[in-house]
């Protein structure tokens, strides 16, 4: 009997052994170093240049570094709609650092040797975009060493996700990726409007997400028109963004809606980091938001009846002093 005992205790151990040699480990202990996404077109040079570029913010902090392929383009980009092949090139790079729960996502759009080449996607974009995929609490930082759109870098996002374990639903990945091309081409045809900026589109966007995050899964497409206005509203875009536009809008958040990412306890937090971020970083179009000057034409109307109103009533008190 003892023998029977002493082989099954062997058993258990060895068993108990194999399983947790076969579990991936928590992506928590997998994101104990940042990643650094490398564009498969760089020359050696470009190279040395976009990790100098992508890890000073690290401080000095060891890193892990991926390639991003014209194959890692195919497999997280295409599904909404792109078309890149194997061969596509591939130079916007990233930085990937997670940081603690509840911090948010911020994205930094880092200058190569002082230049700007991330021409299409802003900060903001990619922003909203991470938010709709499923990333949470992260320090993001692009850069590319040539002029470039800048969705290599965001692939490589994912990427990194999806190497230390946090693979994100492809539903949600390609609700973002339609998200983001959107936004873009919004942005693209009111830029330089008066009134309009980037940062209002996309927190405005974001404040849809967190209004539809406290409805939950079930909310309409009613409801998500309705937020939709509102939030224009609020960022002062109601007579700017027209009714197309104001459609396309819709129907990514109904997307967004249908891919599941509101299923995530976290995602209304991380909605309100994001427009916090938003806010913060264009501080100076937000308070101007809120003069009087700017107030939208409904408020305005209100207040001009509400002292129509007051100006009888004290017109009527006069009468019996």
């Amino acid at each position: 009997m003892r023998k029977l005992f002493r082989f099954l205790a062997i058993l258990i151990t060895a068993v108990a052994g194999a399983l947790l040699l076969s579990t991936p480990a928590h992506a928590a202990d997998n994101w104990s170093q940042p990643i650094v996404t490398l564009g498969t077109s760089l020359t050696d040079s470009q190279k040395s240049g976009t990790i100098s570029t992508l890890t000073a913010p690290l401080n000095g902090a060891s890193y892990n570094t991926i390639t991003v392929t014209g194959d890692t383009l195919v497999k997280y980009l295409n599904p909404s709609g792109s078309s890149f092949t194997s061969s596509s090139g591939v130079w916007s790079s990233a930085a990937v650092q997670k940081t603690s729960s509840g911090s948010g996502i911020n994205v930094h759009i880092l200058p190569y040797n002082g230049k700007n080449n991330i021409t299409q996607i802003t900060a903001d974009q990619y922003k909203n975009a991470a938010l709709t995929a499923g990333v949470t609490d992260a320090n993001i930082y692009v850069t590319s060493a040539v002029p470039i759109d800048g969705s290599g870098a965001l692939a490589g996002v994912y990427a990194a996700f999806a190497q230390n374990g946090d693979a994100l639903n492809q539903k949600q990945v390609t609700a973002a990726q339609n998200e983001m091309s959107t936004l873009n081409d919004i942005n693209q045809a009111n830029k330089g409007k008066d009134g309009y900026s980037d940062a209002q589109l996309n927190n405005a966007v974001a404040g849809a997400k967190e209004e539809m995050a406290q409805k939950g899964t079930s909310i309409s497409t009613g409801d998500i028109t309705t937020i939709v206005n509102n939030q224009l509203n609020k960022n002062n875009l109601g007579t700017i963004i027209n009714n197309n536009q104001k459609q396309q809008i819709i129907n990514i958040l109904v997307e967004i809606r249908n891919s599941g990412a509101l299923n995530s306890s976290s995602f209304k937090e991380q909605a309100s980091k994001v427009m916090n971020d938003i806010q913060s970083n264009a501080k100076g179009i937000f308070d101007k938001l809120n003069t009087q000057e700017n107030r939208n034409l409904l408020q305005k109307v209100l207040d001009a009846i509400g002292q129509f109103f007051q100006n009888v009533w004290n017109q009527i008190v006069n009468l019996f002093k």
